[in-house]
């Protein structure tokens, strides 16, 4: 292939089939993202990327406190940090917390709903807490099953000394259907649930 001079204007123009491998590779790649981005949204990250295949029906009993380390990984532990000690006077503590030894209906309300403002966690007051919702609501960006939340409050209740009992995904899909899709919580309106 041999380029030829444009006399006029003194330059080479690049040839058609050129062009053609490129917008083939322009369209390839474009395709790619699109099939595996995920649209970009963080809460549908998944690090084997392996497509779900088909099987026999049989599910494997998942261990619901590595099923919850996962899940506190991928969300929790920037807020919350590996030992679950929070971030003094921002995020709240998990180890030790009364919240989190306490209610299971308290606990398993933030993760599907989230948290708002002011709340008070081992004497102490952490002023502009905003946790974001965990349950599939509208506009959350985490749209968790009754089981990673089940999972995760199990997690965190067993974890760093926390002596509490597991949580069922049956109690939290209780408490989905009951709350319905309303907002975020506030402490006062915790401090009222059993």
């Amino acid at each position: 292939m041999k380029f030829k001079p444009d006399t006029k204007a003194h330059y080479a123009l690049m040839p058609l089939a050129i062009v053609f491998v490129f917008s083939a590779f322009i369209f390839i790649a474009g395709t790619y993202v699109h099939d595996f981005s995920g649209h970009f949204a963080p809460s549908v990250f998944d690090e084997t990327g392996l497509p779900i295949q088909p099987g026999s029906g049989a599910t494997a009993k998942v261990d619901p406190l590595v099923l919850g380390r996962r899940q506190f990984d991928s969300a929790c532990v920037t807020c919350h940090q590996a030992t679950g000690l929070g971030i003094p006077g921002v995020y709240p503590p998990l180890a030790g917390s009364e919240w989190v030894d306490g209610s299971e209906e308290r606990v398993i309300s933030i993760v599907l709903h989230g948290l708002k403002g002011k709340v008070h966690v081992k004497g102490a007051e952490f002023g502009a807490a905003v946790m974001p919702a965990f349950g599939q609501v509208p506009g959350s960006g985490y749209n968790w099953s009754d089981e990673k939340i089940a999972a995760v409050l199990t997690f965190i209740r067993q974890e760093w000394g926390n002596k509490a009992g597991p949580i069922t995904a049956a109690k939290v899909a209780e408490l989905r259907t009951k709350e319905g899709s309303r907002g975020e919580w506030s402490e006062e309106e915790l401090l009222k649930l059993p």
